[in-house]
Formats: structure tokens, sequence, C-alpha cells
């Protein structure tokens, strides 16, 4: 919501200016010109990148439109179902979670933590290594190395669609210009026209690195910094997972491999010390209570 508001405000400061001055809104209007640009850079923008890379951006678009997936509850709701995972194989043993582990569907601990459940790439995170932790064949360090190269192939898949659009971004004063320069040229081709028509002409010429320069930084720029922006909030939350478990590993207790799971988290987001030891106190009480 808040980059539609933005998307406004940019709009209305640049157009209420132009009109307040006594600028003539038809004057703006120039859907050839709009044409010209978008259609160049759309079509570089194709040129540039792959089917699977336009896949990535389409669908990286609504998700930029919408506020975070990872707030601030989202967090509590994922440390409290990884503490109530860790406790259990630390009480029971690690195949006491096996079950819950391959059949997550069906699982009454995933089921009590939906926004979680309903994230694919969150679920096969947890779940994936979860289970390489249950074979026992892998070393803490080695479990580190393999998700660090995992999360890092993700960071760049993410961050495919925000690298594009600021390419299409950098791309539009240019093309703008381009516009520019071919009004100018059907200027010069009118030089024994009278001014007015001239002056007419001139000006149509110059919207075109108007709009060029209007889209690429006060629309396509911004939104490709968006998606980069969840493209970071979507590593958080996997560096969240990984720091927790591999606490856990290392030998501590579960209520502290949360805690360091917590401190890594952007501080926007992340919960205080007596907020999560809360709300693993009343995962830890719901668990004992359905036991």
């Amino acid at each position: 919501m808040l980059i539609v508001i933005g998307f406004l405000v940019v709009a209305v400061s640049v157009v209420g200016s132009f009109i307040a001055l006594g600028g003539h809104l038809g004057a703006l209007y120039q859907p050839f010109e709009l044409t010209l640009i978008f259609g160049a850079a759309f079509g570089a923008f194709l040129a540039s990148n792959s089917k699977k890379s336009l896949m990535l951006v389409k669908a990286a678009l609504p998700d930029a439109l919408k506020s975070s997936r990872y707030g601030k509850d989202v967090y509590m709701e994922l440390m409290a179902l990884l503490y109530v995972l860790l406790n259990k194989a630390r009480r029971e043993g690690l195949m006491a979670i096996e079950s819950h582990i391959e059949d997550p569907e069906s699982s009454p601990i995933f089921s009590e933590y939906p926004r979680i459940a309903k994230d694919a790439k969150l679920m096969e995170f947890i779940t994936d290594y979860l289970r390489i932790m249950i074979s026992g064949n892998m070393s803490s360090f080695e479990i580190e190395t393999l998700m660090d190269e995992e999360i890092e192939t993700y960071r760049h898949e993410r961050e495919v669609p925000a690298k594009a659009l600021h390419q299409m971004a950098d791309g539009l004063p240019a093309f703008g210009i381009v516009a520019a320069v071919l009004g100018v040229i059907k200027a010069l081709a009118a030089v024994d026209q009278p001014p007015a028509i001239l002056g007419d002409l001139i000006s149509k010429a110059m919207v075109g690195t108007f709009l060029g320069i209007l889209l690429a930084y006060g629309f396509v720029g911004p939104l490709a910094s968006r998606i980069e922006r969840r493209s970071d909030e979507a590593m958080k939350v996997l560096e969240c997972i990984k720091t927790t478990l591999l606490a856990s590993m290392n030998g501590y207790p579960p209520q502290l491999a949360v805690e360091f799971g917590r401190k890594v988290l952007f501080s926007a987001v992340r919960p205080t010390f007596g907020e999560l030891e809360e709300h693993v106190r009343q995962a830890k009480s719901a668990t004992t209570g359905k036991a």
C-alpha cells in the first residue's frame, strides 16, 4: 500500500506543480512518445532477460505491491515452531519429530502455525535440514556450509527481478532522449513554419525527456528497490532458521537456540527478549497441554 501512496505523491507533486505554474495538462499528453519510450524499454528488457528471469519478475511484482509477509508476528510464530520442534527432539530424541518432518501437512505441530505452513520455501528449508539432522551423517560445520550455499543460490534468484527492473529504469531516460531527439528532428524539418507551430513541436519533443526521467526515477526505480527490500527480508528469515538450527546442533537448549535466531533479525521486526520468552512459554504450555 505504501508504494501506491508513494506513486500517487510523485504524480500529484509533478503534475500538480506543472499546473500550478500555469502549464496546460494537455501538453504532457503525448501517447506516441510514451509508446516509444515504454515500447523500446520493454523490448530491451525482453532482449536482456531469459524466460526464467521474466517469470521471476512476474512473480515478484504482486508481492512488491503488498505489505511485507515477514513481520514481527510471523517471526514470533516461526521461532515458536522451531522451539517446539527442537524441544521435542531434545526430550524424546530426533526420531520423535521424523513423522512431523516427513508429513508436515498432517502434523499437529505444523498445523498450529498456519502462516509458516503456507510458506513453501520456509517449510522446505526447515524440513530439509531437520531431515539431515535426523540422519546424523553431517556435522554442524558441514550443514552450515550447505545452508550458506542454498541461501546464496536463493539470494541470486531473488535478486534477478530487482536487477532487471533497475536496468530498465537506467534505460528509460536514454529512451526519453531518443524520443526527444526524434521530436527535435521533426521540429527542424518544419523550421519554415511560424514560431507558434515550431514552439509547439519543440515542446512536444521535450516531453520525451521529461517522461523518460519521471518514469525511471519516480516509478520503475522505486519499484525495483521495493523488490530488492523484499529479497532482503526473504533472506533474513532463512538466516534466522539457519542460526537457530545450528545453535541447537552445537548443544544449546531450544530456548537459547531461538534467542540466537532472534539476534539476527532486523531491529524493526525483532521481538524483545521478554516478548520471545513469553511467546515460547505459551507455545511450551500449549504443547504440554496437548501431550
